[in-house]
């Protein structure tokens, strides 16, 4: 065994979780959803062109000059509960390899509001399996608050996050993050704002933020016909090895293939 490869393992058993870099998302959730029977997808990517090289466990990939591409297949089961699937987690990494890496799972909660009411709540609950390139444990799960308004051309919403390990070989305390997005709207389709995404700490010692990762992006969100579009660039700071950060989530309009598919079936049977 190398003598770094022996302070890399040193390094990975005392620290008290691993950092996330640039995750497979990078997204505040608000109160869209998918109609009860809908199909729907975002593909969200994301690159880091600048940032620092640093492991925080043998094996890990890099998040620097490394592509993410993760699509979110969505489903409406009522109007108030909406599933998802992100499948598959790809990366093309600095090397120019690609591949696939795991796959998670989500239920999502908007709490039913009355006539004009501008405020929402709701929950989110996210379980996945990932490779060991993207995480040292497997096995992982979030619990997300959200809440929201839109008051005129303004919109604010905000996500408090305890993420936890739930199976693998470096357990270690739930962390708290939250992540916030304030935007102003232009015209019908275009939005101009701000998105961060700030870790609190561990359950064990809340506000160390110096000690976890925060970005800060400059969004806009607009659309093309059925196409929705949500465009970022981000700055990490704190514990975040990556100081440059693009993002992109292409809201792809697949329902609408479905259903017609649907209805040509029944044309061609009859």
């Amino acid at each position: 065994m190398t003598i770094r490869r022996a302070l890399l393992l040193v390094a990975a058993a005392l620290a008290p979780a691993t950092a996330r870099a640039a995750p497979e998302e990078i997204q505040v959730y608000m109160d869209e959803m998918d109609d009860p029977g809908e199909i729907g997808l975002d593909t969200h990517l994301n690159y880091v062109p600048t940032g620092a090289l640093l492991d925080d466990y043998p094996g890990e990939q890099q998040s620097l000059h490394r592509l993410r591409v993760t699509p979110e297949f969505s489903y409406g089961v009522t109007r108030n509960l909406e599933a998802g699937l992100y499948l598959p987690l790809a990366t093309l990494d600095r090397d120019g390899h690609a591949g696939v890496y795991g796959v998670k799972g989500r239920l999502k909660y908007i709490a039913h509001r009355q006539e004009g009411e501008r405020w929402w709540y709701g929950a989110n609950f996210e379980l996945g399996h990932v490779a060991r390139r993207l995480d040292i444990n497997p096995w992982n799960a979030e619990l997300k608050g959200i809440v929201g308004t839109r008051q005129g051309k303004w919109t604010v919403a905000f996500n408090l996050n305890l993420d936890w390990v739930v199976s693998g070989p470096q357990p270690s305390p739930a962390s708290l993050d939250g992540d916030t997005k304030i935007s102003y709207a232009l015209s019908k389709k275009l939005a101009l704002g701000i998105e961060s995404y700030n870790g609190l700490g561990d359950v064990k010692s809340i506000a160390r933020f110096g000690d976890a990762e925060q970005t800060i992006f400059a969004t806009a969100d607009t659309s093309f016909g059925k196409w929705d579009l949500n465009l970022g660039v981000g700055r990490g700071y704190g514990a975040n090895p990556d100081r440059l950060i693009l993002k992109a989530i292409i809201g792809v309009p697949i329902d609408g293939l479905f259903h017609r598919r649907r209805g040509q079936a029944r044309v061609d049977a009859g």
